[in-house]
């Protein structure tokens, strides 16, 4: 079956690395134009192309996300293809190269009903099968937990999950159950519509305690395992809109509400790297190393110990919110803050109250 290019093209955190943290994206489909191509917006030629994948206003959207390329550059649905033009459509995912395989992997199910399910995902849960992580994702659970649903196929791409997070932070996720469910939400992710809230706990207290981050993110061409900051009216890398704000000053470190805005890979990790205040223990942006305090073996030690309580980036998406695709009311959602982070925000309220 040929892909629904609706599939996450502005997911969270994004092009978010759950199933391929950081890496590149990747080419599902392309296209050749005939040497007696006469000119032809993109969009009508890929749907003249891919007649049964993709509506014409899925494509518009896909492009407006820059999810369309032609010869290698991002264009938009308006652009008219040329003879021996190359017409790709990329996403962040691998395409899957093998049937997605049912495993019971527990869920922890916030809510369901017959057009949407509300997950809680565990850190350290890859979301999405990809390369070397072909089983024990959040998928393969999601295979489990619907084998007894007749009109529910994992691998059908009209379905599932509509965003994602990274693999090691944790929180909420929404999965569409149906086609009808997925374009609705889709749609409401791309025009920025849900309402997404974060907690962080960052090196350092951010000043002011308040703000927005407004920058391009795109890959860091020295890294192209990361992801960095550009200039918001560069050609570089996409609009990237972050709003914080420090909710609990602990010493060296402050727990702070990030609300997303838009969903770009890594956002809020290189949102607040960008104004020195890494996540704390996020080894991809030197959160992983002592960035504030004093030099005691006293104190090294507490930070290990820290590193431990919580050995991952100390992100959860705590808060999800969108309009329900069939019945129009508006769901909110909020996960308890996990084991890990609470007890490593609990070691920082003691130390800063006890020094």
């Amino acid at each position: 079956m040929a892909e629904d290019i609706l599939e996450d093209f502005d997911a969270p955190d994004d092009l978010s690395g759950a199933s391929a943290e950081g890496q590149e994206l990747y080419e599902h489909f392309r296209f050749v134009a005939d040497k007696g191509q006469q000119l032809l917006r993109v969009d009508k030629f890929l749907v003249a192309h891919m007649p049964k994948a993709s509506s014409r206003n899925r494509i518009q959207q896909a492009a407006e996300a820059g999810c369309i390329l032609v010869n290698g550059k991002a264009v938009k649905s308006n652009y008219r293809v040329k003879p021996d033009d190359v017409v790709s459509i990329v996403m962040d995912r691998p395409r899957y190269e093998m049937e997605v395989v049912a495993e019971d992997i527990p869920l922890d199910i916030v809510y369901e009903d017959d057009d949407v399910l509300v997950v809680n995902k565990p850190a350290g849960l890859v979301v999405h099968p990809g390369h070397g992580n072909y089983s024990g994702t959040l998928v393969n659970a999601l295979a489990w937990h619907f084998r007894d649903t007749p009109n529910y196929d994992v691998n059908d791409p009209r379905l599932g999950l509509v965003h994602r997070i990274d693999k090691d932070t944790s929180g909420l996720l929404v999965v569409a159950k149906t086609p009808d469910a997925k374009t609705d939400l889709g749609r409401q992710f791309f025009n920025k519509t849900t309402k997404r809230e974060y907690l962080a706990l960052v090196w350092g207290i951010p000043s002011p305690a308040s703000g927005t981050v407004s920058t391009n993110i795109g890959r860091d061409i020295r890294d192209r395992l990361k992801m960095t900051v550009y200039p918001l009216d560069g050609d570089e890398g996409k609009r990237a809109v972050t709003h914080y704000e420090v909710t609990e000053p602990l010493g060296h470190v402050a727990a702070v509400r990030c609300v997303l805005e838009t969903g770009r890979t890594h956002q809020i990790r290189v949102h607040m790297r960008h104004l020195g205040h890494p996540l704390f223990n996020d080894a991809r942006y030197g959160g992983d190393i002592v960035l504030r305090g004093n030099t005691s073996a006293k104190y090294r030690q507490f930070i290990t110990n820290c590193f431990a309580v919580c050995p991952r980036q100390a992100l959860h998406a705590r808060t999800l919110g969108f309009i329900h695709p069939r019945t129009r009311q508006e769901m909110f959602f909020t996960a308890p803050v996990p084991p890990d982070m609470a007890a490593l925000l609990d070691r920082w309220r003691a130390y800063a109250t006890n020094n």
